[in-house]
């Protein structure tokens, strides 16, 4: 992705793209670069390209800025129209196969979610919204959509979810950041995802996710209804071995609770400096920014 020459090849006679930046320390230059190729490309005439629904130029998170100077960028490329769509909160970042073991095992929900509502939407809707965006580029250039899923949930609605699938009771634990961050780095999460991801989590307790949310763009996008988050889940928890009822799933779903406890949290402030992230003067959160008021 950060290799002009490989993205050029992949882009010979290939009339419309579909753009994802990768979750890597390296997003903004892989953007630059696939933005490069597909102006040198004589063939291209739409990108579908995600964005985030908190993009804006003076977000706390740099991935996010960078996905703002990357929509930015995309919509001046001469002759190449784009369609953005601007995802929120997906259905997928309630199920890492270590926090579905928690529920399914020891019947918590744990996550640091505060009061926060979201309408989930599936990996695959918006997977449905993007073919048809690439399947009438004319129709969709220039546009900006946000589809959701059906239903505004709170974290209580979704563990009650998750209870109807299991037919247990599952409770929503309100954990700690500290906690959240050891869990992240327990999963092998790296330290630039995780000093992201501890800006959307602040994101969603003040219901930044909850703007704007649930809408109808999915049902005009494709003329479906989009997938709600009981039989999402039950798909999830279905396909996970860790969820089944057994007693090594037990014991190791209280393994991994007793080896978080003990697991340092990785120093993200000091990962920042070295990576020379320093903060930018009058950074805002969504909520607080008047041009993101503005633009969403």
């Amino acid at each position: 992705m950060a290799n002009i020459n490989d993205l050029e090849k992949a882009l010979l006679g290939i009339q419309r793209a579909y753009f994802i930046a990768p979750w890597e320390k390296e997003q903004l230059n892989m953007a630059m670069s696939f933005a490069v190729a597909a102006k040198n490309s004589e063939s291209l005439e739409a990108i579908v390209a995600i964005s985030q629904w908190l993009s804006h130029p003076t977000h706390p998170s740099k991935a996010t800025r960078e996905t703002y100077l990357t929509d930015e960028i995309f919509s001046m490329l001469p002759n190449i129209s784009c369609t953005t769509i601007n995802v929120g909160w997906l259905a997928d970042n309630y199920m890492p196969d270590a926090i579905l073991m928690m529920i399914a095992q020891l019947g918590i929900f744990p996550f640091p979610l505060g009061d926060g509502k979201t309408a989930p939407i599936s990996n695959e809707d918006i997977a449905k919204v993007i073919v048809a965006c690439l399947e009438n580029p004319k129709q969709h250039a220039g546009k900006s959509y946000r589809p959701t899923g059906p239903n505004l949930l709170s974290p209580q609605e979704i563990a009650d979810t998750f209870s109807r699938v299991l037919n247990k009771k599952v409770t929503y634990q309100d954990i700690s950041e500290k906690l959240f961050l050891k869990s992240l780095r327990m999963m092998g999460m790296s330290n630039h995802m995780q000093s992201q991801l501890k800006h959307y989590i602040h994101e969603y307790q003040i219901s930044t996710f909850e703007k704007g949310a649930p809408n109808l763009v999915f049902e005009q996008l494709t003329g479906d209804k989009p997938e709600n988050f009981e039989a999402i889940a039950k798909r999830y928890l279905l396909k996970s071995a860790n969820t089944k009822s057994s007693f090594s799933n037990k014991f190791k779903a209280l393994f991994g609770f007793a080896k978080l406890l003990l697991t340092v949290p990785a120093n993200l402030e000091r990962y920042q400096k070295e990576q020379g992230n320093t903060k930018i003067n009058g950074a805002q959160y969504a909520l607080a920014s008047n041009y993101w008021q503005r633009r969403h």
